[in-house]
């Protein structure tokens, strides 16, 4: 897949995702870590931060620093797929396997989005 594709199709998921945070706050309120304060403010800033990183992941100008805080992004957000795993674990079920299976996606995220900016790297070179 060519980079430009990925780094369109990465945007757009961030963007929806992102809007997801505004119109299904609950999902993601449920997942917050009990440590943090505000939760709905940071569900709320956290979707903020998935449009701003999808919307920079689209245009070639702002590509590279759309990838980076993506994947700045990704990392922070990382406790929230950990708290995910371990309130559903109690329960049990379906939602135990779909959490535990987010976990190592996070981290292909990761390379997905790193990967966009390492080929930007070479070409700039």
């Amino acid at each position: 897949m060519k980079k430009q594709t990925q780094s369109i199709i990465t945007g757009i998921i961030f963007i929806i995702a992102g809007i997801i945070h505004f119109v299904i706050p609950k999902f993601y309120l449920q997942i917050m870590p009990p440590y943090l304060p505000y939760h709905l403010v940071l569900v709320y800033l956290s979707g903020l931060a998935e449009i701003v990183c999808g919307t920079f992941l689209i245009p070639k100008k702002t590509r590279r620093i759309g990838a980076w805080l993506t994947i700045a992004l990704l990392i922070a957000i990382f406790p929230a797929n950990v708290q995910m795993s371990i309130d559903s674990y109690s329960i049990g079920g379906l939602m135990f396997y779909v959490s535990v299976f987010r976990l190592p996606l996070q981290f292909l995220m990761v390379w997905w989005v790193y990967n966009i900016t390492h080929s930007l790297n070479r070409r700039l070179q």
